[in-house]
């Protein structure tokens, strides 16, 4: 079982950077790929990034590439995404995410494949 909590969201000016953070509760977040995905107002959640166990392997949409960084610290059970350069279209409500059963150096794009998740914290970008 891992209980996730994010924390960093707020109102920010376009170009702008902001750092979210998941702290991950439960012995499985060493031993699980983690993800960040996103939901704006009348859209669908989308996957944003994610990355392997040891955080060796990540992967992102391509409208993040280049300004959006996921870390993970598993002394310290949390995964991190850095937001550099902000735009508009980042506004959503954005959640952490947890792949338990992922083999070790593997990341996915895959909603289904996480089976745990946040409750979601607000970024919003304003132009």
């Amino acid at each position: 079982q891992v209980q996730l909590a994010e924390s960093g969201g707020g109102l920010v000016q376009a170009g702008d950077s902001l750092r979210l953070s998941c702290a991950a509760s439960g012995r499985t977040f060493s031993s699980s790929a983690m993800g960040w995905f996103r939901q704006a107002p009348g859209k669908e959640r989308e996957f944003v990034t994610g990355c392997s166990r040891n955080g060796g392997a990540t992967d992102y949409t391509d409208s993040v590439k280049g300004r959006f960084t996921i870390s993970r610290d598993n002394a310290k059970n949390t995964v991190y995404l850095q937001m550099n350069n902000l735009k508009p279209e980042d506004t959503a409500v954005y959640y952490c995410a947890a792949a338990p059963t992922l083999f070790p150096a593997r990341t996915t794009r895959t909603a289904t494949n996480y089976r745990y998740w946040g409750q979601g914290t607000q970024v919003t970008v304003s132009s």
